[in-house]
């Protein structure tokens, strides 16, 4: 369709759900308001991934506008939708150095590390680890890597963030009109909403040999609304041009062909996959077959010294 009003009526009830929630919610049951406002930007969050795709309209500026304003407060859309789009390349998924959303290091990323930070690392591949501490992970991660970029003055980064630092004005705005504090909204809005996601993004991909077999299926959750059916996660790599509602149809269609076409990465629920691995990591920090290592800058090579010779005594 030219316009997917069903989106774009999704994309208004995410922002007037909020602004109820902070307006009215919060002077009566500040709990509940915070936890409304925290759904609410989580939603956000998979409504800005459904407008990077190209929806709901053909005018990917339209589309930007559209989300504009960050619930979440930490990515850039346009920061974001640039790695976004770079990770779609399904040859290079899980590659630490060419999927900018994975989770694996390079062994020798990893043997450089302080043990504290590798035991972190594992620590975030338990389920329960992401969804605790992956917020803080990967926004520190982040925002360091962003801060190098724009020191590097990488193209297009800055007018990214000075277009965020704008948007950003209206959210705080808003924030204080209700009497909400700006700690407390980091604390109980954006850490549970990424907190929320990472349930997604926990399991979403794994190494396999075919680039198929590296993206999951979860075939039912009561977070699909949430997550907008991208917890079957394959039907969108495969068909990213699909918008959200249309996913649980075409998976429903051909259910078999999917399932043999990811190997049978499947589960049943996120209940599954969080009983299997609450505590115990599904994945190893470093990468399960990258063998590739830096390349050690070698010092100069030093002439051999020629052999002195012997002066002859004057007869």
């Amino acid at each position: 369709m030219r316009i997917e009003w069903l989106t774009l009526a999704l994309i208004a009830g995410c922002y007037g759900v909020w602004v109820a929630a902070g307006w009215f919610l919060w002077p009566l049951a500040p709990a509940a308001a915070l936890a409304v406002m925290a759904l609410m930007a989580a939603l956000h969050s998979s409504l800005v991934h459904e407008c990077l795709h190209g929806h709901p309209t053909r005018n990917p500026r339209v589309n930007e506008a559209l989300v504009a304003l960050p619930l979440s407060m930490i990515h850039p859309y346009r920061r974001y939708r640039r790695t976004h789009l770079a990770h779609h390349h399904d040859a290079r998924l899980t590659d630490p150095f060419e999927d900018p959303e994975s989770y694996y290091k390079a062994r020798w990323q990893l043997a450089a590390m302080p043990g504290w930070l590798g035991a972190v690392l594992r620590l975030n591949n338990t389920m329960l680890g992401r969804i605790v501490l992956g917020p803080v992970l990967g926004a520190a991660g982040f925002l360091a890597s962003e801060a190098r970029l724009l020191r590097a003055g990488a193209r297009g980064v800055r007018l990214a963030w000075a277009l965020h630092l704008l948007a950003l004005v209206p959210v705080l705005a808003a924030v204080i009109a209700f009497g909400i504090p700006f700690w407390l909204y980091l604390l109980a809005v954006v850490w549970p909403a990424l907190s929320l996601l990472s349930i997604r993004t926990y399991a979403e991909h794994r190494w396999h040999e075919m680039p198929e077999g590296r993206t999951i299926i979860v075939e039912h959750s009561p977070l699909s609304w949430l997550f907008l059916h991208n917890n079957l996660h394959i039907v969108h790599h495969q068909m990213p041009g699909a918008p959200w509602y249309a996913l649980p149809r075409l998976y429903r269609e051909r259910r078999d062909y999917w399932q043999a076409l990811n190997g049978g990465y499947v589960y049943r629920n996120y209940w599954q996959l969080f009983r299997a691995h609450a505590l115990r990591a599904k994945e190893p920090v470093a990468h399960p077959a990258l063998r590739i290592f830096p390349e050690i800058p070698q010092p100069p090579a030093i002439p051999p010294r020629a052999p002195r010779q012997r002066r002859r005594r004057a007869a």
